[in-house]
């Protein structure tokens, strides 16, 4: 069963909008040349861009092969390839944003959008999940690239652990929160969202990948 939102009381923003990036992201060497940003509460406004984005996007489930069998995939998803509008002009904002501030990183000159592709992911409840994985199709199996992650709803835990095997980092991360994976991060590291039996209201992930990572 779907548990209901309980918002941030410290976000009382009625028009969502990101804030700014520059020296208020915390950035943490991972090694190996990954690297991982944090910025808390960035987008101003999240609960009520989470309302609308969960009314508003075209949620659909999958069913996926895992091994012998077809199973359902634990979340529901949407997904906005390169030149496709997105759904609220918050997300277009909070994109553009992203492009100015990791423009040297993500190596592709503007006007192009550079994280020109959004993933979306509901997670209902604690039930829904993520296993271990890496965004390594296309370019992020062989090249330095950029994931950004935008966190609205109830937060959850995304976990990251050495591909090799050592200590896993957790960050709870929800109501606005950015989280952004760069340098060889998607070869050398894993990252999950996993289940939990605790309770866990909703949770929307907005994954901004470059041309050809997924």
């Amino acid at each position: 069963m779907e548990t209901g939102l309980q918002g941030s009381l410290l976000d009382l923003c009625d028009e969502p909008a990101p804030g700014p990036l520059g020296a208020s992201v915390r950035r943490t060497m991972l090694g190996h040349g990954a690297w991982l940003d944090i910025r808390p509460g960035w987008m101003a406004g999240a609960d009520v861009l989470f309302d609308r984005l969960r009314e508003t996007v075209p949620w659909r489930e999958e069913r996926r092969r895992m091994y012998d069998r077809v199973v359902d995939v634990p979340r529901l998803l949407c997904f906005y390839g390169e030149g496709e509008g997105l759904p609220d002009p918050a997300l277009a904002a909070a994109r553009q944003a992203l492009d100015r501030h990791y423009q040297a990183e993500l190596g592709e000159p503007p006007p192009v959008d550079s994280l020109c592709t959004a993933g979306l992911c509901l997670y209902r409840d604690g039930r829904d999940s993520v296993a271990w994985h890496g965004d390594r199709i296309g370019r992020g199996a062989r090249e330095d690239t950029v994931v950004a992650i935008l966190s609205l709803g109830a937060p959850r835990a995304l976990v990251l652990r050495p591909r090799g095997g050592g200590p896993a980092l957790r960050h709870d991360i929800g109501h606005g929160d950015l989280l952004v994976m760069g340098g060889s991060c998607q070869r050398t590291w894993e990252h999950a969202v996993p289940k939990t039996a605790r309770a866990a209201g909703p949770r929307i992930s907005v994954q901004f990948r470059p041309r050809g990572v997924r």
